[in-house]
């Protein structure tokens, strides 16, 4: 066993797809020191620069202090302490739900709510560019997949008609796509479910505390939170914390208290996530000027990189990509950016299909003009000397 899987090392390696840890020792956002490095960061999901706020880390040591470091046991045990139920209902509150779970992280979440919601006798439709998180409980439920083409409403319509109608259907989407920074057509995904009798479950991990009146989410932005079943979402983004949640009706969240493995069988999270979630709730609530600044940033960012010549996909939205194509000419481009002092990470298959490797810039509210002026300069540099742009 070791012999092959020191050959599947190699064979990673000579397709420049190994990958390897990177040290970071310093954080002063929007900045970061990694492997000795001074970089802005522009590869980290802080979108609204929340995770270095005093007024979280506060939350967090005083829940610690309160509670201690660990929850000791699962939430159905004795993990269930008192901050997880005011945390839960400044969670309904901002979401406007009936009822909701707070889970460990969004990859658990993910794979708990899909594999506890269908299985072998159910059909599931998932989105092209879906999260590996619900690719791998779409597989792990055993159900009937079907995976529609990229926002293309009318092939998943094609799929939902040959359904048998006795069966359940679930159809699932994130609603910012993490590698193309595009977002899902959510008011046709409503009528598809209502159309073909279909649940409908949305991931907005990279979209809750930036769209909405409150930073609700996508949802709510598109006045539709009361239209779709599921709402799934992480606090370790915008939120600057960590962990995720699932809102939804009464009955969604009792069943999946009880059927969700993922959420059953693990230690609940420490109470010091659970403070900083909290005040995380409540500042991303009011601060209603960081969410336009992130839109500012995003709009400036993507519209400059267009003008160089780049292609940066269909992206409107903060995440940005500069979509190279081969392995080995992305790794070098990411290097070099990182010589001229940008932290910008390759993203490379699996993650993304073959011949679209990128680099996947995230913009967070924390950058000034002149950085992102700067960081721009720096990209272009690099881009005209590897011939990437003219």
């Amino acid at each position: 066993m070791k012999e092959q899987i020191q050959a599947e090392l190699r064979q990673l390696e000579e397709k420049t797809q190994k990958r390897v840890l990177k040290d970071i020792s310093f954080f002063d956002d929007p900045w970061i020191v990694m492997n000795g490095r001074k970089l802005l960061n522009l590869a980290s999901n802080n979108y609204l620069g929340l995770a270095s706020d005093e007024r979280l880390i506060e939350a967090g040591c005083k829940a610690m202090r309160t509670y201690g470091a660990s929850a000791t046991a699962s939430r159905l045990i004795v993990g269930n302490y008192e901050q997880y139920a005011r945390t839960e209902r400044a969670l309904i509150k901002w979401k406007q739900a009936e009822a909701a779970l707070i889970i460990n992280s969004g990859y658990t979440a993910n794979i708990g709510i899909i594999t506890a919601l269908i299985g072998q006798d159910d059909i599931v439709f998932s989105d092209w560019l879906n999260h590996a998180s619900i690719i791998d409980g779409i597989m792990l439920s055993r159900a009937e997949r079907h995976r529609y083409y990229h926002n293309d409403l009318n092939h998943l319509e094609s799929l939902l008609k040959k359904a048998p109608s006795h069966k359940r259907k679930l159809i699932v989407t994130d609603t910012i796509f993490s590698m193309d920074g595009d977002i899902a057509p959510l008011e046709g995904l409503v009528t598809l479910k209502k159309r073909y009798n279909a649940i409908l479950m949305v991931d907005e991990a990279h979209s809750s505390g930036i769209y909405g009146e409150q930073g609700e989410g996508l949802a709510h932005y598109f006045r539709l939170q009361n239209e779709i079943d599921i709402q799934m979402g992480t606090f370790s983004k915008a939120l600057g914390c960590f962990g995720a949640y699932v809102t939804g009706e009464q009955w969604l969240i009792d069943y999946l208290m009880n059927k969700m493995r993922s959420f059953i069988f693990t230690t609940a999270l420490p109470p010091a996530v659970l403070g900083s979630i909290e005040k995380a709730i409540e500042i991303v609530q009011t601060e209603q000027e960081r969410r336009e600044t992130l839109q500012t940033h995003s709009h400036y960012f993507r519209h400059e990189l267009k003008k160089l010549g780049f292609h940066i996909g269909e992206s409107t939205t903060h995440i940005v990509p500069i979509i190279i194509g081969p392995n080995d000419l992305t790794v070098r481009f990411s290097e070099r950016l990182q010589e001229h002092g940008i932290a910008a990470v390759v993203i490379r298959p699996p993650t993304v299909p073959e011949g679209t490797s990128r680099i996947r810039f995230s913009l967070t509210s924390s950058f000034s003009k002149a950085e992102l002026d700067w960081a721009l300069e720096q990209i272009a540099c690099v881009g005209k000397e590897m011939g990437i742009i003219p």
